[in-house]
């Protein structure tokens, strides 16, 4: 099996926060409208998936869901966690701006360093953790609908006082978020999908390619020993088990109707430096 690296900030984490979902999740932003998501059957997910967090080891902070804001379970859109700090973002979409101040109380339990993009104008200056893979040599940035120039600009100034490098990169048209096709597997894995790694942003990284058809499986997570992917995607999984990765499937059918995947439905950092 692939093991944690005691070092690896990218993946070794401490505390996890998610959000439950509301009621409201009907009227949740969608790229293509593929039926009203169930909320019973997201919240038995929801329940998986903060018991496949747990079991890695993660001290999980469950928020209560926010009505006024349908999208709000996924919170890694509203803010990035690192070690040394937290930077609360900008989210592209006008109906999620609100999410960002409700997750700053919680982030303000946690670190004493919480930085945030500013909007600039003229509809610049936004950024959305959904675009944002933090590697163990680099912070990887995509811009798409939802981050521009501006905000990754911002970024970079916050988080080079920490010792991070930005390096902004291209979301391929037509994908959401440039996580919604790649993530980090280990120090030097990514998984992702062809259409991605094609682009060349992933050069001098070791590339795991999703099987062919299950594009949507490239959306995973790594905490500590334990990769957690949606389930439904029986030729990755086996790629990830072949390759010595520790997986767990997690049903994400519902949330997969609102464009989002196993990323979005946490925060994930470290209380140790």
């Amino acid at each position: 099996m692939v093991g944690t690296t005691l070092g690896a900030r990218s993946f070794t984490f401490s505390h996890a926060i998610t959000r439950k979902p509301g009621q409201s999740i009907t009227d949740g932003l969608r790229a293509v409208d593929t039926g009203a998501p169930s909320l019973e059957l997201m919240e038995s997910h929801h329940k998986d998936y903060v018991a496949a967090l747990k079991s890695a080891g993660a001290q999980v902070v469950e928020l209560p869901a926010l009505e006024q804001f349908p999208d709000g379970l996924f919170v890694e859109d509203a803010a990035l966690c690192l070690r040394e700090g937290a930077v609360i973002m900008r989210p592209g979409a006008p109906s999620r701006l609100g999410e960002s101040a409700a997750i700053a109380p919680t982030l303000l339990q946690f670190y004493e360093e919480v930085a945030m993009i500013e909007g600039l104008g003229q509809g610049s200056g936004y950024i959305e953790g959904g675009d944002i893979l933090v590697t163990e040599r680099e912070i990887l940035v995509g811009l798409s609908k939802r981050t521009d120039t501006m905000g990754v600009k911002q970024l970079r100034d916050i988080v080079s006082r920490w010792g991070y490098t930005v390096r902004e990169v291209v979301t391929p048209r037509g994908v959401l978020h440039f996580k919604t096709d790649c993530s980090l597997l280990d120090e030097e894995t990514i998984l992702s999908t062809r259409k991605l790694s094609n682009s060349g942003c992933f050069d001098g990284y070791e590339i795991i390619h999703v099987a062919e058809g299950e594009e949507a499986a490239a959306n995973t997570i790594r905490f500590n020993d334990l990769v957690i992917m949606p389930s439904g995607f029986p030729k990755t999984a086996e790629i990830l088990d072949k390759a010595g990765y520790h997986v767990r499937e997690i049903g994400n059918s519902e949330c997969a109707k609102l464009d989002g995947g196993m990323s979005c439905l946490s925060l994930r950092f470290s209380r140790f430096v």
